[in-house]
């Protein structure tokens, strides 16, 4: 496609000299350059195709950025940087030193504020604009949100505290009917009669004192500006309903939005999704996990499944498909899944609650308060532990053993591979008196024939993987994968001894007493910041029992480490094979 219109394009100032056909040609374009880029990139696709004429029309009617956009979660907001002079570098989107697939404060003035988690957008909006209000500054202040996110706590909250006031603030929700999964909730149906013009209840939006527009069509590009420029004359809390469909432009999107909210590479042309090597591939641990549960559920009626909007990525699914008044997708709300999971436990069901790592944090009140104060044996399977790549910082699950190793009461355990995660959930479910955190990477595993017959994992109780005799090695989880690797490279095999932990919570202490007498030197590695987890507990045990052996310690640095694949990451901080060899040669 020639890009006529978008090749003039390089900041909103060059959008306002475009009449109106020029900017319908402009979204055209707009779709093209995306959707081959995002074909060869990868990245999240389906979202920003959906809201292309939204944001024209908001860059085109508002004087960005000193009039403020914050985009909820990010996912859409590919056009967005387009438009605000990243288009001649977009094609680093995601990329190790490219630019970030979110909105990002640090790299550009029209990024008014960082997102990745869903739901912050209002809360943001509203202290920009009362910030406004006390330095006396004239502007306007626009969040955009979607139907999955809005319907979390934390959007209600804000919507709340706003409508109790007059700040300048508007609010675009823009309805598709689907986060990364399909949105569910009374909210949604609410949404949904709305649309259909069959509700016969009292507007929710406007029983909270904003002036609410819509719904209207997302895509009617003249009709979007035509009522933004209305909007923006009143002042005080508005709320725009937009209705818009995810994927639009691309038909293999727009039919299949799950697949293709990140396809992965695909051909432009066609749209169709590239096949995959035919060669049989180890597991997901995702699948592991989804997979194993639902097997064990069939035998093992009190086994219930809960997942914040996380259906199709956690492979919650394959239960919900077999037993769907057992396992339930409560939308975006992290803090409602875990306390949820602690009242069917206190009545005695087994609840698996599925949460990536950095939406667990979401939570971390009701893990102590709701779960672990009581001790009641809530199942917490946290996926995506560890660098998670692309998605980068808002996404990687850093945090997690520091964060839930100073809980009381909490087991905590991070299988080596496979069929450790499958033999963890087995056990977890013959019942435990306390509650357990399971935590496991994101992709694929490494072993082919993982569906072995299940064995009851000891609690508590590390194992040596090899022998050596002159440096100890300790490991937790799939990170193990790479000690063993770099283990090899070293050609010292003899002299290095290699233990997987397991557990967190509680600690062997016996197998640390024995490394603590027999090796002088001794290395912790994790995929977890550095701080808080595996190396702080191990240093803790050593202080406690008055040992003075050399502790080396690898792991996530003190800092927010950007995206970049996780061979890239792993290089960049030290735990690639190729580093965590190069640390143990310095050892000695």
């Amino acid at each position: 496609m020639n890009y006529k219109i978008l090749n003039t394009i390089e900041f909103p100032s060059d959008l306002k000299k475009c009449n109106s056909e020029e900017l319908i040609q402009l979204s055209k374009e707009l779709r093209h350059f995306i959707i081959n880029i995002v074909a060869t990139k990868t990245g999240h696709l389906g979202s920003s195709l959906g809201v292309i004429e939204l944001t024209i029309a908001l860059h085109y009617v508002y004087n960005t950025p000193k009039d403020i956009l914050l985009w909820d979660v990010g996912h859409q907001a590919y056009v967005h940087k387009i438009l605000t002079g990243r288009k001649s570098i977009f094609n680093t989107n995601r990329q190790f030193g490219g630019i970030s697939g979110f909105p990002k404060i640090s790299e550009s003035e029209y990024d008014s504020f960082g997102t990745g988690h869903s739901s912050t957008s209002i809360s943001a909006i509203l202290g920009m604009a009362i910030a406004s209000r006390i330095k006396k500054e004239i502007k306007e202040h626009i969040a955009i949100i979607g139907d999955a996110s809005i319907a979390s706590g934390m959007a209600f909250e804000a919507l709340n505290h706003a409508g109790a006031t007059d700040n300048n603030i508007t609010v675009i929700l823009n309805d598709n009917a689907i986060g990364i999964d399909p949105s569910v909730g009374a909210l949604k149906e609410y949404l949904t009669n709305v649309k259909n013009k069959c509700s016969d209840r009292d507007n929710i939006f406007e029983a909270l004192n904003f002036k609410y527009f819509g719904p209207i069509d997302g895509h009617n590009l003249k009709l979007v500006i035509s009522t933004l420029k209305k909007l923006k004359k009143i002042k005080g809390p508005k709320f725009l309903h937009i209705v818009t469909t995810k994927g639009k432009g691309l038909k293999q999107a727009e039919e299949n939005q799950i697949t293709y909210h990140a396809p992965g590479k695909f051909n432009p042309k066609t749209g169709d999704i590239d096949k995959k090597n035919s060669a049989k591939l180890p597991p997901k641990f995702q699948d592991v996990f989804g997979l194993t549960l639902l097997e064990l559920a069939n035998h093992n009626e009190k086994i219930v499944g809960i997942t914040p909007a996380m259906p199709t990525g956690s492979s919650l699914k394959y239960m919900m498909d077999a037993f769907p008044n057992r396992a339930f997708d409560v939308g975006i709300a992290e803090q409602h899944a875990v306390t949820l999971s602690a009242g069917m436990a206190s009545q005695g069901l087994i609840p698996f609650c599925t949460i990536y790592s950095t939406f667990l944090q979401r939570a971390f009140d009701q893990i102590i308060h709701d779960v672990a104060l009581q001790k009641l044996p809530v199942i917490f399977c946290v996926d995506r532990a560890g660098l998670v790549g692309e998605d980068g910082p808002t996404h990687h699950g850093a945090f997690d053993l520091s964060y839930l190793n100073c809980i009381p009461n909490l087991i905590i355990f991070a299988p080596r591979d496979e069929i450790e995660l499958r033999n963890i959930i087995y056990t977890a479910q013959l019942g435990l008196n306390q509650p357990i955190a399971i935590r496991y990477p994101r992709g694929r595993g490494r072993i082919l024939d993982w569906k072995q017959p299940f064995k009851s994992i000891h609690i508590g109780k590390g194992e040596q993987l090899t022998k050596g005799s002159k440096i100890a090695v300790i490991s937790i989880g799939t990170i193990a994968k790479n000690v063993n690797d770099a283990i090899i490279l070293t050609n010292r095999q003899s002299e290095i001894a290699h233990f997987d932990i397991k557990f967190l919570k509680p600690l062997d202490e016996d197998i640390l007493h024995l490394i603590f007498k027999d090796f002088k030197s001794i290395i912790t590695i994790e995929d977890n910041s550095i701080i808080g987890g595996l190396a702080t507990s191990i240093s803790s045990f050593a202080s406690k029992n008055n040992y003075k052996n050399i502790i080396h310690s690898l792991g996530i640095p003190d800092d927010f480490i950007e995206h970049g694949t996780n061979e890239e990451l792993q290089n960049l901080i030290g735990l690639s094979p190729e580093k965590i060899a190069a640390k143990i040669k310095s050892v000695y």
